[in-house]
């Protein structure tokens, strides 16, 4: 179970290639199977790379197991947000999320807005020019959500200002929980104040024009949408507001990116744009999720003891090869009919994939508020892309998992103005 206190975190934790499970998961699978104990983040752990007792360990939230994430996550994102939020409290804070995300909202007016930051971003690309693909994702999912959350313009000097806050911050979100001076952890949380003075002056500014009878209709936002038809206090509201700004453009500008690094390896996807199912598999931008059992479980001969932390590892099951044909390929096709087998590929008489083993939006009580917006982003941000461009790795770089994904040089691209209809 590793050392005293920290377990064998550092292990798990190494960098690794994002397309496979790391050397840690591996030696640990090979040696015990897909269900074992280990000592991580100062906690006894169970961790699972068990299909079933995922699903089983996300189906029973609030009954068997609870969502229990590291202290000093909560330290970071606030202990209003959704990601630490158990309970009624995180079930009226998600349906706030559902109500402002609704698909009547996704079908019309979110539809269009994402369409026009694409195009917006899109339209800066030089012919023969070399930038992060990363960066760009960053910047189009950043201001689409800054722009639905705040009203805020793309390019502005203080959405600029919020954007490089956000960078800071998230560094932080990721490092090691040091407060001390000059590192990642501590000026995370100095960008977390400024952030939070800047959407509570947002806040003061629309409550002063709503007393006033000077609300403005073409701010349309989640913002005006809280304060009118929410009580929550201003710390929840902060709080609300911060933790979706960053899960709405961090985990989705990492699926764009991943997407445009799997799809020059795969040319006949790109006419296809089969692609958005099997870059969440491969990529699994999250890779596991924290729970703790609330009693003792016992699960097909397993026991977990009441109080220990579960890890589901939710990229051991997209990657392993009894349930996807060569899980290290990228291989859009596995996708191609609704009724797919058990293994990823097209079958009669199956399960299906989908429902069983792919989870890249977690699931049960918790499944991410925001996956349906998830995959229109990465739908139309590679439509439009493949539509105008055509582009190559300017560098090698591949992506990691930290254990958050990420492309060490940014995922440099060189792009052409497609000449030829796809």
């Amino acid at each position: 179970m590793g050392w005293p206190f920290i377990g064998e975190t550092i292990g798990y934790l190494k960098p690794y290639s994002a397309i496979s499970v790391g050397e840690f998961m591996q030696q640990h699978i090979s040696r015990y199977g897909n269900i074992y104990k280990s000592n991580l983040f100062g906690e006894k752990t169970i961790v699972s790379a068990d299909a079933g007792l995922n699903k089983f360990i996300l189906q029973n939230e609030g009954r068997l197991f609870e969502c229990s994430y590291p202290r000093s996550i909560g330290g970071i994102l606030g202990k209003w947000s959704m990601l630490v939020l158990v309970g009624d409290m995180h079930r009226d804070m998600r349906i706030i999320s559902l109500n402002f995300l609704s698909n009547a909202r996704l079908r019309t007016h979110l539809l269009r807005e994402v369409e026009k930051h694409t195009l917006l971003v899109l339209s800066t690309w030089k012919e023969n020019c070399i930038f992060s693909a990363q960066d760009e994702a960053k910047k189009f999912t950043f201001n689409l959500m800054a722009k639905n959350i705040m009203s805020m313009d793309p390019g502005q000097p203080e959405t600029e200002k919020l954007k490089q806050e956000y960078v800071t911050f998230m560094k932080g979100v990721v490092s090691a929980p040091l407060n001390l001076p000059g590192t990642a952890y501590r000026k995370a949380l100095q960008s977390r104040s400024t952030i939070l003075k800047f959407i509570e002056k947002k806040m003061e500014e629309r409550t002063k024009k709503m007393k006033e009878g000077k609300d403005n209709s073409e701010e349309d936002d989640l913002l005006n949408w809280v304060l009118k038809n929410s009580n929550l206090s201003t710390e929840q509201i902060l709080d609300l507001i911060l933790s979706l700004l960053f899960a709405g453009h961090e985990t989705s500008s990492v699926a764009i990116a991943l997407a445009i690094y799997f799809l020059p390896g795969c040319p006949m996807a790109i006419q296809q744009l089969r692609v958005i199912s099997e870059t969440l598999r491969l990529g699994n931008v999250v890779r596991f999720l924290h729970r703790k059992a609330l009693k003792d479980v016992r699960y097909k001969g397993y026991d977990i003891p009441c109080g220990w932390k579960v890890l589901p590892v939710i990229a051991a099951v997209h990657l392993d090869p009894c349930l996807f044909d060569h899980p290290q390929h990228f291989n859009p096709w596995r996708w191609q009919q609704s009724n797919i087998g058990t293994r990823g590929t097209t079958s009669s008489s199956s399960s299906g994939v989908s429902s069983n083993y792919f989870m890249p939006f977690g699931g049960g009580p918790r499944l991410c508020a925001g996956s349906e917006l998830a995959k229109m982003e990465m739908a139309v941000f590679i439509h439009h892309l493949v539509l105008n461009y055509q582009w190559e790795l300017a560098d090698n770089d591949e992506a990691f998992a930290f254990p958050f994904v990420d492309f060490p040089k940014g995922l440099p691209i060189r792009v052409h103005h497609q000449t030829s209809s796809i």
